[in-house]
């Protein structure tokens, strides 16, 4: 009957709180979906900074059930204020007075001479998509895939789209994958944080289904980075560095 409810059974996302320890001081916590842990806390200090690779975390352990992530560094930890002080500054007197401190350093100029067919943009999205099924049995979650020409490489889901990209990177540093001929698929909107993120694993093409931001895409004018977004059916726009899309 009209306006009658029924019960049902509803698959939820999940969600939870990890505190990340560093050399035995908190260092963050960030609220995340509880799967590759270990791969969201190597890939968050790097983008953050703390560790450049794998080898530079002495141990790493995860408390699952407590929500915790134990780091020993095996190189010396920057001051606090490096992670979260505010650079203002002339950098190529363009969008980099926006960054961080934090990210001045990290922040990677891309070179990278890769590129892709359109047709390649709309396949490694429907194929971003169709393989999560996460998001198809909640509708909750961010995916980001690392890709080549070829296809698809890795995937990851988070209810963080920050989450998501970090896994990626993880991923990259345990296995030691050079980005530099690699690109991001992504669900969701690019912003700044975001293509700084994708800069500082060293990928030159981020792909996306959803929209750019204004500083975003000034980033990537000015780290050469190629933003592909609005891939949906047959359509997209290319918004920076277009030579590494063949039309």
């Amino acid at each position: 009957m009209e306006g009658e409810l029924h019960e049902q059974e509803d698959a939820i996302v999940l969600e939870q709180p990890l505190t990340i320890i560093v050399n035995g001081e908190e260092f963050a916590t960030l609220v995340c979906s509880p799967e590759h842990l270990d791969e969201l806390v190597l890939g968050f200090l790097a983008s953050e900074g703390v560790i450049r690779f794998h080898d530079d975390i002495h141990q790493l352990s995860i408390d699952e059930k407590r929500g915790f992530a134990y780091v020993d560094l095996s190189v010396p930890l920057a001051p606090a204020s490096s992670f979260s002080k505010r650079f203002i500054g002339s950098c190529c007197g363009k969008s980099r007075q926006f960054y961080l401190l934090n990210d001045v350093k990290t922040a990677k100029t891309i070179t990278t001479s890769t590129r892709i067919r359109v047709e390649q943009c709309f396949a490694l999205m429907n194929t971003l998509q169709n393989e999560s099924t996460v998001f198809r049995h909640t509708g909750g979650v961010h995916n980001a895939a690392l890709c080549n020409e070829e296809g698809m490489i890795i995937a990851r889901s988070d209810i963080g789209r920050h989450n998501a990209l970090d896994k990626i990177y993880g991923y990259c540093l345990r296995h030691a994958i050079p980005m530099r001929d690699k690109l991001v698929a992504f669900s969701g909107r690019v912003s700044s944080e975001i293509l700084l993120k994708a800069s500082k694993m060293g990928a030159g093409i981020v792909l996306s289904k959803s929209a750019p931001t204004d500083l975003a895409l000034q980033l990537a004018d000015d780290l050469h980075m190629t933003v592909v977004g609005f891939i949906r059916g047959t359509t997209l726009n290319i918004y920076t560095h277009p030579e590494r899309i063949i039309v």
